[in-house]
Order: structure tokens, then C-alpha cells, then sequence
């Protein structure tokens, strides 16, 4: 008996292309509606525009003058610092601008349209991704005409994209988890700030670790917010962060904290929204 390969009918194949094929185009679709809808609300962008600029202005020309790390100048140890902080303030923007979507019914009126699903929460995703891109673009542009001097191969300049570009995926996802757990936009802001601030100021970020006393560097120690720091410090200055195995080796800690925080977030947030999408 001569074997035979049984193949699935034309018609099945047409049709998961152009599932696929609809999938990508209402995700874009969903994805521009949300970047157009900045101008109408400015003040989304404040977290990832505004505030790191507060922050560099308050730390390099406040408290700079007394802030003094040994082998680097203080500027060159503060953007990195920044340049992390202002990743990890994105799950704040992507959990505030998802409790919205959820809580005024935008999410109800695109149930009522022939759209995908699943682009929805992709659409979400992505144009928070963007958002936070544009938030980067914007904090490396003041460092650099700042002065700050970063010292970067094109390995390293492509590792620290690869690296940021994961980190902005992990926390992302993570914001649109917490912002469809919460009942409001504002206890998002509110709960964000109250576990995000506390751990980016205990990263490295300011002032390093080994100068804190032994609980905060305990929880500094192996803080995710931690190796993106020390691993963009390390990659744009060679400065290098020595503690616990994360600080040692922080582009490894780092991608490894990302890949983990997609690997747990991700299929939650996907259940989170099936069920809100079935209640």
C-alpha cells in the first residue's frame, strides 16, 4: 500500500490565510485609532514625554551637584538610569489607557463590529508599544543634547535595541494585564505609581545600589527594573554593576526577565480579556 499525504482542502488553507491576513490588518487598524487618538488627549503621553524630562532636570542640575559615583561622570551614570525608568513607567500608560478602553465601552462597541477579536488586545498592545517608542526617542534626544556620551559599538548598539524593544513587549503586556484587572483608570495611575516608583528608585537608577542599606539593596539585588538599568549602563558606558548574579551578567538577567514576564502575563492577560469579552 503506497502511503499518501493527506493535506487540508484548498478551502481550509484560503481561509486561515485570511483569518491571518484580517487578524494583521484590524490589528493596524486598531493600532492607528489609538496613536490618533493623541492629540485629542495629550496628556496620555506625559508618562513617557514629560516626567523623564522632570526627572533629568530634577537629578542632573538639583541634586546632581551633590551626587558623586566613582569612575563615571554623574551624567553619563544618570540617563541610563532614566532610559530604564522611563521603560518600566510604561506599564502605567499601557494599564491606564486599558482601563479606559475598558471601563467606558470602547471594547463593547468593537465587539459589536466585524473585527477579530484578538486584534483588540494586539491593537492595545502595540500602540502602547509605540507610544513608549516614542518616549525613548524622546529621553535619548535631551540626554544627548544634554551632553551625555554614550560609548556604543553596532554589536552593542543592536543588543540595546533588541534589549529595549523586549523590555517595552514584557512591560507592556504587563500594564494591559493590570489595567484589565482594575476597576479605574485612576486606581491604575494610583496602585503604578506605588509599586513602579519604589522599584525604579531602588534599581541603580540615581544613585548605586551598594550605597543603600541592606533591605532596599536586598530587594535592589535582583529587582528586574535593576538589570535593565545596570544592562543599558553597561552597554552605552561599560560601566560595570557587581552584587547579586543579575547585576553581574545584566543583558542576560535582563532578556531572561523579559522572556519570563511574557511567559506568565501573556496567556493571563489573553484569558483575562476572553472572559470580559464572554461576561
Amino acid at each position: 500500500m503506497n502511503a499518501t499525504t493527506i493535506s487540508p482542502p484548498r478551502a481550509v488553507r484560503n481561509s486561515r490565510a485570511h483569518g491571518a491576513r484580517r487578524y494583521v490588518t484590524d490589528t493596524l487598524l486598531l493600532t492607528g485609532r489609538s496613536l490618533r487618538s493623541i492629540p485629542r488627549v495629550p496628556e496620555r503621553l506625559l508618562d513617557v514625554t514629560i516626567q523623564p524630562i522632570v526627572f533629568i532636570l530634577l537629578f542632573l542640575y538639583v541634586f546632581g551637584s551633590a551626587i558623586h559615583v566613582a569612575g563615571i561622570s554623574y551624567k553619563d551614570y544618570l540617563f541610563p538610569g532614566i532610559i530604564g525608568q522611563s521603560l518600566a513607567f510604561g506599564i502605567i500608560g499601557a494599564g491606564v489607557a486599558t482601563s479606559s478602553d475598558m471601563t467606558e465601552g470602547v471594547v463593547d462597541r468593537f465587539r459589536s463590529m466585524p473585527i477579530s477579536r484578538l486584534s483588540i488586545i494586539s491593537g492595545q498592545v502595540m500602540g502602547q508599544f509605540c507610544e513608549a517608542l516614542l518616549g525613548i526617542v524622546i529621553t535619548v534626544g535631551v540626554g544627548l543634547a544634554l551632553g551625555w556620551d554614550p560609548h556604543l559599538t553596532a554589536l552593542h548598539a543592536v543588543e540595546l535595541v533588541a534589549l529595549m524593544v523586549l523590555a517595552i513587549f514584557a512591560f507592556t503586556w504587563t500594564g494591559v494585564l493590570f489595567g484589565m484587572l482594575v476597576r479605574s483608570p485612576d486606581a491604575m495611575q494610583g496602585m503604578g505609581f506605588i509599586i513602579i516608583l519604589p522599584l525604579t528608585f531602588m534599581a541603580g537608577t540615581f544613585v548605586p545600589i551598594a550605597g543603600l542599606d541592606a533591605v532596599p539593596r536586598a530587594i535592589a539585588d535582583w529587582d528586574p527594573i535593576s538589570a535593565l538599568v545596570a544592562a543599558v549602563r553597561s552597554l552605552t558606558q561599560g560601566y560595570p554593576s557587581s552584587g547579586s548574579w543579575q547585576l553581574d551578567h545584566p543583558e542576560i538577567a535582563m532578556a531572561l526577565w523579559c522572556l519570563l514576564i511574557l511567559a506568565i502575563v501573556v496567556p493571563l492577560a489573553l484569558r483575562r480579556f476572553n472572559r470580559m469579552l464572554a461576561g
